[in-house]
């Protein structure tokens, strides 16, 4: 199986501000959807929560909720302790991705695994901003789109960046791309 993280983020790597996105991109919605439909998806606690209930758990998905509580409820969600026990709870799902949605210390804990991330750098300054994406380590190759415009009139950018380390190729990543 391999691991994606998929995320969106702003100028300065700004992700969120007072537990919520930013902005409203709906074509980067719709990519993300579009990856994840079908896999399982690994999120943090918070990222569980900020979703709307109405979207709990993501349809079409298995949704792991990555949380240190032994107590925590997440209906319809399998909740895992580790990131091990996410990594088993996804592979026995027999997908041939899984994918870290968040939030941004997920997105740390599992960059070191992941074969590769997908990012929409959006133009946009976040006055405020007090989650951030994490920094991709040096050699991970990108791969992006053409500059797009979003409806909303964002400016964005979709980008794989390849793990130096993964065996995928080039292709997969331009299969992804908007």
């Amino acid at each position: 199986m391999r691991i994606g993280a998929i995320w969106a983020q702003a100028n300065d790597r700004a992700m969120g501000k007072d537990g919520t996105i930013p902005w409203y991109l709906p074509e980067d919605m719709r990519l993300f959807r579009q990856i994840t439909t079908g896999s399982p998806v690994i999120m943090g606690r918070s990222t569980w929560e900020s979703l709307p209930e109405r979207m709990r758990p993501l349809p079409n998905r298995t949704n792991i909720v990555l949380t240190r509580a032994e107590d925590y409820d997440a209906p319809g969600a399998l909740l895992a302790h580790s990131i091990d026990e996410a990594l088993a709870a996804a592979a026995y799902c027999e997908a041939d991705f899984c994918w870290v949605i968040g939030g941004a210390q997920i997105y740390q804990a599992f960059l070191d695994t992941c074969d590769l991330a997908v990012v929409t750098h959006i133009d946009l300054e976040v006055s405020g901003a007090d989650t951030f994406a994490p920094v991709l380590p040096t050699g991970w190759q990108p791969l992006c789109s053409d500059t797009l415009t979003s409806e909303k009139g964002l400016t964005y950018q979709v980008c794989g960046y390849l793990n130096p380390c993964s065996s995928l190729s080039e292709d997969h990543i331009r299969q992804l791309l908007p």
